[in-house]
């Protein structure tokens, strides 16, 4: 992922900062308890498409 483009995307529900999970090719929202997945290396930000975080993945970002 290009630090750059990570740098100007923001989740679609809050507009807040996302994270770069490397193993599971997706970007977090915290604020959101959502993961976008990334597909061929395009990020995917449709909220219909993300994954809910579990309690234990929201919790292993704090």
């Amino acid at each position: 992922m290009d630090k750059r483009l990570l740098d100007i995307l923001a989740c679609p529900v809050t507009k807040g900062p996302l994270i770069y999970d490397k193993e599971r090719q997706e970007l977090i929202s915290k604020a959101a308890r959502l993961a976008y997945p990334i597909r061929d290396g395009i990020p995917v930000m449709l909220e219909e498409e993300a994954r809910p975080l579990s309690d234990e993945e929201y919790e292993r970002l704090r």
